[in-house]
Formats: structure tokens, sequence, C-alpha cells
């Protein structure tokens, strides 16, 4: 105890006034960076700006909200039937029934598995903080208050936050320090555990639905790292089959080398918004157009232009959009003579059969390849698919060198935010002026110290997301969702590196060694140094003293959930767009759309102020009821947002919980070493630290038992025991001709539709004049290259029947009033970006319809646009009803031996004879909508054209 209480001698010498120099008392706020004079003061700033302008702001959206559905409900205003929220009223308050009614098994079919999840954990969460406030306020805040009551008496300035933290005790009353830490992992798990068997029974009713079982990613396996012998459709095969054996053999496809069509894409899509950007800047004014037209440097892609000179921009970017059109028709016409790649796809008759042969095939590597359950075509990122292992290896260790590199620079900037924006006391302490300023209105300064150093802190954070998902990119990740749960591990690990620990002990670091090169200077030895200068006493104290900012960053949190849900940034963003700058078409349709949601970031935000509130709950209990404040009030708005606002750009299915529940042990680990550190300090007790070391074996068994007992359920659907995984799978043939797997796993730059310059139709009069390139009285085939996304046909008038539209060059108007998403969401070129695979809005590309002999080729409505793509996308028609290929894929093994199945078995039961109609009803459902007068085409079906 003598030890400790020469510390807080020290302190008390420090308080008196000195003759060091400036440069000593520079060095010596790092040792303290955090003092007791105005922290009470800032966080009742915090307290009072957090929950009034939460308050404000929510009554804001709520007034707001009934008038502008565009920004505040953007889902309901997209989304098919199925998909669909609840409806809204007018009134303001008309949007809290319907969060709160909607249940579980309603939120998976209406806003998928991923946002799911994502609620099931803030109420996790939620509930978890309300239980361990309960049990940790009503044990530690009487044990600190009453604990430290013989040195009250000594430094009668001590505040009331800091009376809640240990550091003014000593001895055994640390017992109930090791009881609390026992307590909180006992909750903390058995919350992890309840919820653990929750997303299993999620997992199982999205293995179940009906989407899921009518995909062809749910069948589907995916091989990388193919032997080079093997690369060929029936080396997929054989690869799958040596995992395991299946009555019904599989179809498989070798993917083919796209070289520079990609890229080519890439350019065109740059091309097309530069165009559409030079256009939208010059005819604002259509009435008044500038006196020179605008100028550009050509692309330094461009190999056609030498010069760096400025060109015309708009017959430069149209004639470098026809020339990418004819290149990338010529690149994929060639591509069947193109080598393999290293991957490939293997289509399965049945869900479990696929699941059944890739849990089989978990870690064997059969010839030398890794075989897994296909993600979404959506979610494969395709330049990353053909890198090897070496690479992949290459990558991540220069990726971890630049994120190693990142956390060292950000140390210095987080170390002065540490001692001088926590305590503006400091920031006086070296600046005389400021000082004054500082001792004439302290009350202001404490609420500014209260705001800025949370608020400087959270907005570097923002732009870290950005940063690590183009590491990951970079780093080989193949599919986008393992991208994102890449950037999840990072974000944490920064976070909790260099925004906790760093920055929360480096105040007694620097004592440490400082006290340690005083002793030097008094001829003490090393080891008498490390002796006197009480290491763990000067750790607790610096984080005790700490405490009140977190908790003031903490109280912040609640405004940041407040902003989310006005969507003020977006408003901000889009109404400042549209004043001073000028939007594109593209770009005004797409701010009508419903934004994606960033479950990396925000999954990030929710496991660090987890870690905070735990590791900071046995030094200042207040910080764990904060923290429950902010999971009700946020857990609730985030529902609004994820119903209405938000969609979940790619579905993974829920694959992040396992992320979520190994972080939320570690947080769990990290404040059992922070209450180790604290009874080490001042309990003087090594029975203390000897009860205190299971709790790590705890937590490792309870990981162990939760990944034996739950894991194979969340990631396989078999329906069989999954020991007889290894048997061959019994079951009903199917054909398979349908599936099309080399077209939905087919790299999306063989069909991909190409982006057409949108031009806004006040301006279409002026394309003559403005346009000095083709038109369509002059346009044939041969002019675009046989290729083309606008003039596979001629265009027609929208308002007079049977009429040629006027001319209008290689651009498609767009009226004021079809600047709505709403008009454009079932085109690949928005609905990527908004929506994933179209799922959201009715058409996903991934759907194979149980049978029958289709699945969707296109998801435009207009059949002049199937007609397009299949052309564009390089297709061509087999003997085999029904089956089409891209240009790139061969036949499979199973098309090649089979003759086409006579029987009526999945295809149409009591179909009448081929070209006959059955009487007194359509033969499909398509013929339903079919406008009165039409030809009756459903003959065509079996010939490959539907």
């Amino acid at each position: 105890m003598d030890a400790s209480f020469s510390i807080f001698l020290r302190r008390d010498d420090d308080a008196a006034p000195s003759t060091n120099s400036s440069s000593q008392d520079f060095l010596n706020l790092f040792s303290n960076p955090f003092q007791t004079q105005i922290q009470s003061d800032a966080a009742l700033a915090s307290l009072g700006t957090s929950l009034g302008f939460t308050l404000l702001v929510t009554l804001l959206f709520c007034f707001l909200r009934p008038y502008n559905t565009v920004v505040y409900a953007p889902r309901l205003r997209h989304a098919d039937e199925k998909h669909a929220p609840p409806p809204l009223g007018k009134s303001p308050w008309a949007w809290i029934k319907p969060v709160l009614t909607t249940k579980e098994h309603l939120m998976v079919e209406k806003v998928g598995m991923d946002a799911t999840l994502f609620l099931r954990f803030t109420r996790m969460c939620r509930n978890m903080f309300l239980v361990l406030s309960i049990v940790g306020c009503a044990i530690l805040i009487p044990v600190n208050v009453f604990g430290g009551k013989g040195l009250y008496k000594q430094w009668t300035n001590i505040s009331v936050l800091m009376k809640m933290t240990p550091q003014y005790m000593f001895g055994e009353i640390y017992w109930a320090f090791v009881a609390t830490a026992y307590a909180f992992n006992i909750i903390i798990c058995f919350f992890l555990w309840w919820n653990y068997r929750a997303v299993v029974r999620l997992r199982k009713y999205y293995f179940e639905s009906q989407e899921y079982q009518s995909s062809l990613h749910a069948r589907t396996l995916m091989i990388n790292d193919i032997p080079r012998d093997l690369r060929t459709d029936e080396g997929v095969v054989k690869i799958v089959e040596e995992a395991k054996m299946a009555n019904d053999p599989p179809r498989g496809v070798i993917s083919r080398n796209m070289k520079e069509l990609p890229d080519l894409i890439e350019e065109h899509e740059d091309a097309v918004r530069d165009l559409e950007a030079v256009l939208a800047k010059y005819l604002k004014n259509p009435d008044k157009l500038p006196p020179k037209r605008p100028m550009c440097k050509p692309s330094k892609k461009d190999k056609s232009i030498n010069s760096k000179e400025k060109v015309d921009a708009i017959d430069y970017l149209t004639g470098r959009i026809k020339d990418l059109e004819a290149r990338i028709k010529e690149v994929r016409l060639s591509i069947d003579n193109r080598n393999a790649m290293p991957y490939g796809f293997a289509s399965y008759g049945t869900v479990d059969e696929a699941h059944g042969v890739a849990f089989a095939a978990k870690g064997k590597h059969p010839q030398g390849s890794t075989v897994r359950l296909a993600p979404r075509p959506t979610d494969i990122i395709w330049k990353n698919m053909a890198m090897s292992k070496q690479d992949r290896r290459r990558n991540g260790i220069i990726n971890n060198l630049w994120i190693t590199l990142l956390t060292a620079v950000w140390i210095v900037p987080n170390i002065l935010i540490a001692v001088f924006l926590t305590n503006l006391a400091n920031l006086g302490k070296v600046w005389p002026a400021f000082q004054k300023e500082l001792e004439r209105d302290p009350k202001l300064w404490a609420a500014v110290q209260g705001i800025l150093s949370p608020a400087i802190t959270s907005l570097f954070y923002y732009f870290l997301p950005a940063i690590f998902r183009r590491l990951s990119m970079l780093a080989g990740d193949t599919t986008k969702t393992s991208r994102d749960r890449h950037v999840t591990n990072k974000l944490y690990a920064f976070f909790v590196l260099n925004n906790l620990v760093l920055f929360s002990i480096f105040g007694a670091l620097w004592q440490f060694v400082s006290d340690i090169i005083s002793a030097r200077r008094e001829d003490k030895s090393a080891w008498e140094a490390l002796e006197d200068s009480q290491v763990f006493s000067h750790i607790m104290i610096a984080l005790s003293n700490l405490s009140p900012f977190w908790l003031s960053w903490l109280l912040q949190r609640n405004l940041g959930a407040a902003i989310d849900l006005s969507q003020v940034v977006n408003l901000a963003k889009s109404s400042f767009a549209r004043r001073f700058m000028h939007p594109t078409p593209r770009q005004l349709i797409e701010w009508t759309a419903p934004p994606p949601f960033d479950y990396a970031s925000y999954y990030n935000y929710f496991l660090f102020y987890t870690t905070v509130a735990l590791c900071f709950a046995t030094l200042q209990p207040l910080v764990l009821p904060v923290t429950a404040i902010y999971f009700c009030i946020d857990s609730f708005l985030k529902k609004y947002l994820v119903m209405y606002v938000f969609v979940t750009k790619t579905e993974s299915g829920g694959v992040f919980w396992r992320i979520l529940f190994n972080r939320m042990l570690f947080a769990m680990l990290l404040s059992d070493i922070v209450v180790a550190l604290v009874v080490k300090a001042n309990g003087y007790s090594w029975v203390m630290l000897g009860v205190m070391a299971g709790l790590p074996f705890l937590l490792l068994g309870f990981k162990l038992y939760c990944k034996r007992t739950f894991d194979q359920q969340i990631a396989y659907y078999i329906r069989r025991s999954l020991k007889d995984v290894e048997s061959p799978t019994t079951g009903d043939k199917q054909s398979r001709r349908s599936d099309r797997v080399a077209v939905r796993f087919g790299h999306p730059a063989l069909y991909k539709p190409l982006m057409t310059p949108m031009v806004h139709a006040k301006a279409q009069h002026l394309l003559g004049e403005i346009y000095h390139g083709r038109l369509d009285t002059d346009t044939d085939a041969v002019s675009v290259a046989g290729y083309s996304d606008v003039y596979s046909m001629k265009n027609m008038s929208k308002t007079q029947a049977g009429k040629k539209a006027p001319g209008s060059g290689p651009f498609e108007f767009v009226n004021e009033s079809e600047l709505d998403f709403e008009n454009y969401k079932k085109r690949p070129d928005f609905r990527g970006e908004h929506g994933g695979d179209g799922e959201l809005y009715g058409r996903p590309e991934d759907l194979i319809r149980p049978g029958t002999g289709r699945t969707y080729t296109s998801n435009s409505d207009s059949p002049s646009q199937s007609e397009r793509t299949l052309k564009e996308g390089g297709s061509v028609l087999d003997g085999a009803a029904g089956t089409t290929y891209p240009a790139g894929y061969h036949h499979t093994p199973t098309m090649r031996e089979s003759s086409p199945d006579r029987s009526t078995e999945n295809i149409l039961r009591a179909a009448a004879p081929m070209g006959v109609a059955t009487p007194g009803e359509p033969v499909s459902p398509e013929l339903e909508r079919k406008p009165l007068g039409a030809a009756d085409t459903s003959y065509d079906y079996f010939r490959g054209r539907r």
C-alpha cells in the first residue's frame, strides 16, 4: 500500500507550483493526459448535447419523413410486394408501430438474412448491456465509492466521476472485482450461446426458403486452384467426384481467360460517365449554350492518341465509346480461343447434394484444388479469381505491411489528441495565451472539450473503411462478402490497437519510461528502477483518469444514431449537388435509389463500442448504462433504416456471425486483462490473480463448444446426418440442361449490356448541332461494328405509334418525369449497385424456376432489351432446347452425352404437343400478361428462345 500511496503523493506534489521549464511541462503532460479540472463539466456537456440534439434530430425526422419518401422510404417505393415493408401513414409517428410489431421471421423475407442478423446482433448488445448495467453498477459503484473514503480527506477536489473509479482503494476489497469479472463472463457467454442457437434457426429457415432453394448458386460449387491438366469441363467434374461421388453427376464448367475484356468494359463505363458529365454541364441551359465547346485531355489508356493537348470533349468521348464498343465485340467473339483459367463451377441437382459434397471436400483439397459452396454470381470479384495461392499469400503480406504503416503513422496525431484535446488544460500549460482564455470561461471550454475530441477522433475513422476495402481487394479476396468480413477484422484490430490500447495507456507508459530514466540518473540499477516504477499502478491510474473521455465519447454515439436516421448527409449532399453542380441524369436517378448498407463499418462500430464499454466497466461503471442506452436507441432506429431505407448490396446469408462471436469473446478477454491489471496494481494478492487465471480457459472452452455444436449447421444445409455424407447420395435423377451454369457463373464481361450515355430530354433538339458524329439517319450495323447497346433495332417514337424516333445519335434521352430509380430498377447498369442481383425488385438473376426449362436470361421487361442482351453477349443457340451458352463456354460432358428427354417429368406436366396451345388456357403464366392481339409465341420455348 505504501508504494501506491507514493504515487498519489507524487501527484499531489506535481500539483504544487513548480519552477520547471515549459519544455518540462510539455513532457509532464504525457504522463497524465486527462486531469480532473474540467472533466465533470465535459461529461455533463456531452450528455446534454448528445441527448438534446438526438431528440431534436429525431423530431425533425418525424415531421420530414411523410413528405420525402425518396429519402426516408426508398425501399417502400421500389421493392416488390414480397419484399416491401409495411406501408406507412402520413402521421409523424406512423413509423413507430411497424418497427415495433414486425417480427424476426418476417424480416428474413423482407430484408434478407444479413439485415436480420444485424438487427439480432444489435438487440443482443442491448439486452446484454442492460443486464451488465444492473449487475455492474449494483456491485462496483458502491464498492468504489465507499472503498476509497479513506483518501477523500486528503484530496478534497476529487470529482464525483473519479470517486467511482477504483484508484483510491486497496487490499481485499478487490475480491469484488474478481467476482464481477466472472459474472460478466457468464452473462456474455449466455447471450452469445442463446443467439448462436437463434442464428442456427435463422440459417435453417434461410436454407429452406423458396428463394434459396430455387437459386442456382445454392446447388453449385466453386473450385479454385485447379491444376493445369484438369482445366476442362471434364476436369472440374473429376475434381468434385474425387471429393464425393454422387449418383447424378454434376455439370462442370471451366472458365476462360477474359484478358483485356473487363478492362475494356470498365474503360467504356468511365467514358460514358465522363461524356454524361460533359453534356450535363454544357447543356445545363439549352437556350443559352456556353460560347466555347467543352475540352478535355485524352485518356492515358487511349493508345490511338499520343498528343497530350486538349481535344473537343464531346467528339472525342463519343468516338472513344464507339471504338471501345467495337473492340469489346471483337474480343467477346474470340473468347472461345482463349486459354482456360484455374477456376470453375459444378452444379448439382439438389441443394443438399451440393452441400454434402462441399462438406465432404472441406479440408481435403482434391487434386490440390479448393472446393467450396459457390457464392452468388454478383458476389464474385472476378479479377481476383485467377490469383494463385502464392500471389494471395504475397499480397496478404504486403497488405498487412500497409496496415502496419498506417497504424504507425496515426500514432503521432493519436498521441496529440490523447494529450491535448482530451484535456484542454494541458494545452494551456504549453500555450499561455490559451490558458488565459481557459480561465476566463471554463464552462465554455469544458463543453468544447467534451465535444471536440470525440468528434475529431470519429471523423478520421469515417474514411478508414474505404481504405481497408481497397487494401482487401488488392490482397486477393474472391468475393465481396469475404472482403467485407476482412475489412471488419482489420478495422476492429486498428480501432482496438490504435484508438483504445495505445491511446489509453500511452500516458502510463510515458511515465514508466521517464521514471526509469530518472532512476538511472540517480545511479540505480535497471532492476531497481523497474521495481520502483510501479508500472501497473501507473497504468491503472492512467486508465481511470481517461475514463471520463470514453464516457463522453460513448454519450456522443447517440447523436450519431440520430444523424443516421435523419439521413442528413445524403440530404445535404444531393441538395448541394442539385443547386451548385451539374448532376447527370444517371446521378439523379441513382440518388433516388435505396443506398447500400455498409455492414463492415457498422459492425466495427458496434464491436468497438462494446470493447470500450467492457474494458472500462470496472474502471468507470457508468459506461455500462450509457452503452445500454445507446443500443436501446440505435437498435430501434437501425431497424427502421434497414426496413425502409437501406438495401443489402450483396446478400451473404448471415456469414458475419462467427466474426461477431469471436470479436465479442476477444473483447471479454481484454476486459479480463484490465481487471487483472487493476487487481495486480492495488489488490496485493496473487491468489486473486490465480482465481482469475481460469477465465481465459472458460472462454476458450466455450468457443470450442460452440464451434463443434453449431458451426456445421450454420455452414451447410444437409437434411441427412452429416455422418453419412461420405456415402453416395440418393435421389431422383433430374435433367439439368436448364441450369445455365455457364451463363450464370460466366464472367459478366461476356454478356453484360453496355451502358448508353444518358442525356436530359430538354437538350434533345441540340444534339444535331453540338454532336458531329453519327446520327440515326446515317447509322447502320457496320458503323457500330454490329454491336451496340442502342442500335440493335431502330428506335421507335414513344408518342407516335409506328413512327421512328427522331435522330439522336448514340444517346439515351431521359425526361424530367423519368428521373426516378423506379423506372430503371430492373436494368443491369442500375440494379447491381442498388439491390444486388435484383431479388429485391422481384427479378433475381440467380433464380431457377423448378419444373421448367428456362431461367431468367435478362431482367429487362422489354423484349427488345432481351434480344439486344442476347446479341451483345455473343450467345449462340445449340441443339439442346432452352440451353444458351455465351462465347467462351463449351457444352459440358453431361450435355454432350445426353439426348433430349422426351418425358414430361419436370418440364411441363400434361403439356400439349409442341406448337399447339392447350385450349381454354395459356401455356405459361407469361401469356396471361400478353398484350391483347399479340401473336402467340409460346412455341418459341421449345426453340430455345425462352
